[in-house]
């Protein structure tokens, strides 16, 4: 059985060894998050782990059960930040905790990915995300309401050209790197030029409407 939780700790352990990388102008770089900066993404990965359940319920009820509000709090309570605090948060939660920690951490493990691809691809800064790994991203990814990979894939059949992983019953296909097939389906346009296949089209409509 794959030890998810493993698996989530080692996505942020990558993402502390990246971040470390980074210039200090990279921290203000634009993301695919529109209106996030670098240290705003990262903010908004760890920013949960120290609330716990009970300060994440409080944190959505405050923002009157607003996810895109509740998460933009989060955010602007690390606004300023120094880059050093922030990676220290990074290493300080490997161990996903609260609401991370749920479903084995694949909710750390799928967010924090997807976010990671969030900061690198605007950068040019790729990276190979390991099969097992991208594996339990992509399953989660397809049925995880908030990213809502399942509305923009309806009636299409998703297939990852570099590891053995396929999605969806449609007749329509969309091919690909399996890293590219996520962040598309998460609603990334940056990545369908890297698909092909009849269900592109749908799925780029869909990536501009979300």
């Amino acid at each position: 059985m794959t030890d998810t939780r493993a698996l989530a700790r080692d996505e942020r352990a990558e993402l502390g060894a990246f971040l470390v990388t980074l210039a200090p102008e990279q921290w203000d770089a634009p993301t695919l998050c529109g209106g996030w900066a670098v240290r705003d993404v990262v903010a908004h990965l760890l920013g949960y782990d120290p609330m716990g359940l009970g300060g994440f319920a409080r944190n959505l009820a405050r923002a009157r059960f607003d996810p895109d509000r509740a998460n933009q709090r989060v955010v602007d309570g690390l606004r300023d930040a120094d880059p050093e605090v922030l990676v220290e948060l990074v290493r300080r939660h490997e161990e996903p905790r609260g609401v991370g920690a749920l479903f084995g951490g694949r909710i750390a493990l799928t967010d924090g990915a997807i976010h990671h691809q969030d900061i690198r691809r605007p950068l040019g800064l790729p990276r190979e995300i390991p099969s097992e790994r991208l594996r339990v991203i992509l399953d989660f990814a397809m049925v995880a309401p908030p990213i809502r990979a399942f509305v923009r894939t309806r009636g299409l059949r998703l297939v990852a050209t570099d590891l053995d992983w396929s999605s969806g019953r449609g007749t329509a296909e969309v091919r690909g790197p399996g890293e590219a097939v996520l962040m598309a389906a998460a609603g990334r346009a940056h990545a369908l030029g890297e698909l092909d296949g009849p269900g592109v089209e749908t799925l780029a409509r869909r990536c501009d409407a979300a």
